[in-house]
């Protein structure tokens, strides 16, 4: 592929480590890695921010952007240089929704409106040509897969927006996501989906939503990928690179759509930018059934995509010591806390010999062994009270630990979240919203489980005792010259 422009700016994630006075990296996901720095690549990095200005910078930056080291700096990015995009609209009875997106979108905007069928097909073709919009109307009702799929075969620019109706732009989110495409192995840009303010929205379940929306990624940038902390990116609104996405959406998923289509994008080769600082404001569904039943339609999309993607749907994602620590504690004996202890110990003594030569390599080695810890927990956490609840509340009926274990772990994540978030909410009724939230998609997981005959979407997924993922060959070809790495913990950090 063609390299990084000059002028193109990365900074560094704000959890990656500047260690060994600055002759080496730690951080990245899915899987931590140490970056060693050659002199040559040390004098690249400047403070935290690299820019590109030749053929060694541009593969530096390549180079941390692909180990999620480092994130572009978007509002220094230039321009694309052919920013031509086409919105397509799917939309099924929504005309009202349809008619505030529209406004909302650039005038002068090339729009195709993909009518999947609806009852009064009239009202929706009224709305769009009142924009100025292409009207595309579908005899039979395809799903958002198949109505995407019907506005792009009529896509003509090199950059398409797919945007759902219940969507409302600011006026520089498709703009800044553009200038993600300097980087040219960028496929797919995602701006982060906030709650809409409309009416009703202000009751207990559009303030929950507000706080923790399925759809709302959180204000970190990323580098989207299985196994990352973001692991995969809604399609509610998505700026694509054409050429990236092939012949777009699997129409045969109803669910779970979006997230297969990033994820064959990225096993093209492609990247895929979530990028926070801009957003699109999403109506939530805050009537308790409509919102009950959609979160259980997101988790029946579980099976489908673990068939498709196998091992990038598990529930969690635990290395040979963190499953130690998660068993032991889970047994509540009298032995569970100094095993729990010595699997740390013995951990933290591993990371700091994988890390030597870099100085305080022990304090290094305990650091992650504590991040990687907390991350096990509150995965098994969320297997008790999310993914594994049927089986929770079977076992809560005959053991006394696994009742002590449930209970823990229903509070704990309400206790650490509440504390995190912006919450508009009592803790009460946000901790009844959480719960009720974790039983309708644990419900769907299930249930898809069972019709598919499957428990494959159920599995967590242990890690070889390395713990580590191979690195992409073409990336380690592009900063041989300058840099040379090698890992640091074993990856436990999975975003379900």
């Amino acid at each position: 592929m063609t390299p990084l422009p000059h002028g193109f700016a990365l900074a560094l994630d704000p959890h990656t480590l500047v260690v060994d006075g600055g002759r080496a990296l730690l951080g990245g996901a899915p899987a931590t890695r140490l970056l060693r720095l050659t002199p040559r690549a040390r004098a690249l990095l400047v403070g935290r921010t690299v820019r590109v200005r030749d053929a060694a910078s541009a593969a530096f930056a390549d180079r941390l952007l692909d180990l999620g080291l480092a994130h572009p700096l978007v509002a220094e990015l230039p321009p694309h240089p052919d920013p031509r995009c086409t919105y397509v609209v799917p939309v099924r009875d929504r005309p009202r929704q349809l008619d505030r997106l529209l406004g909302s979108i650039a005038p002068g905007s090339e729009v195709i409106v993909v009518d999947d069928a609806s009852r009064d097909a009239a009202a929706i073709e009224a709305v769009a040509t009142g924009h100025g919009a292409r009207f595309v109307p579908l005899p039979e009702n395809l799903g958002p897969a198949g109505a995407r799929n019907a506005g792009l075969r009529l896509v003509r620019t090199p950059f398409v927006v797919f945007v759902d109706s219940d969507i409302v732009l600011a006026e520089d989110t498709v703009p800044t996501l553009l200038r993600h495409f300097a980087d040219p192995r960028v496929g797919l840009a995602v701006p982060r989906i906030t709650g809409l303010e409309t009416t009703g929205s202000d009751n207990w379940i559009g303030r929950y939503e507000r706080a923790r929306s399925s759809l709302d990624l959180g204000a970190r940038p990323a580098l989207v990928r299985p196994g990352s902390f973001v692991s995969w990116a809604s399609t509610a609104c998505v700026v694509a690179r054409v050429e990236a996405i092939g012949e777009g959406f699997d129409e045969r998923m109803r669910v779970g759509e979006d997230v297969d289509f990033g994820w064959r994008v990225i096993r093209r080769g492609w990247r895929i930018r979530y990028e926070p600082t801009v957003a699109a404001a999403h109506e939530h569904r805050v009537g308790f059934r409509d919102w009950f039943v959609r979160k259980a339609e997101y988790g029946t999309g579980a099976h489908p995509l673990a068939e498709r993607h196998p091992g990038s749907v598990a529930p969690a994602v635990l290395a040979p010591w963190s499953t130690v620590l998660v068993v032991a504690l889970l047994a509540q004996r009298r032995w569970s806390v100094p095993v729990a202890a010595a699997s740390c110990a013995v951990t933290a003594v591993r990371i700091a010999q994988k890390v030597g030569g870099v100085d305080r390599s022990g304090r290094l080695g305990v650091r992650l062994t504590a991040g990687g810890a907390v991350v096990a927990l509150s995965q098994t956490g969320a297997l008790l009270t999310r993914h594994w609840w049927p089986v929770t509340a079977v076992g809560c009926l005959v053991s006394r630990r696994v009742r002590r274990a449930a209970a823990v772990a229903a509070v704990a994540d309400v206790a650490l979240e509440y504390r995190h978030r912006q919450v508009g909410l009592d803790p009460v009724r946000y901790g009844v919203a959480r719960r009720l939230d974790d039983l309708a998609y644990g419900a769907g997981v299930w249930f898809s489980a069972v019709r598919g005959r499957s428990v494959a979407a159920l599995r967590p997924r242990l890690l070889r005792a390395s713990g580590t993922a191979q690195k992409p060959a073409a990336s380690r070809r592009n900063a041989a010259s300058i840099s040379s790495d090698s890992s640091a913990v074993s990856s436990s950090n999975h975003s379900s």
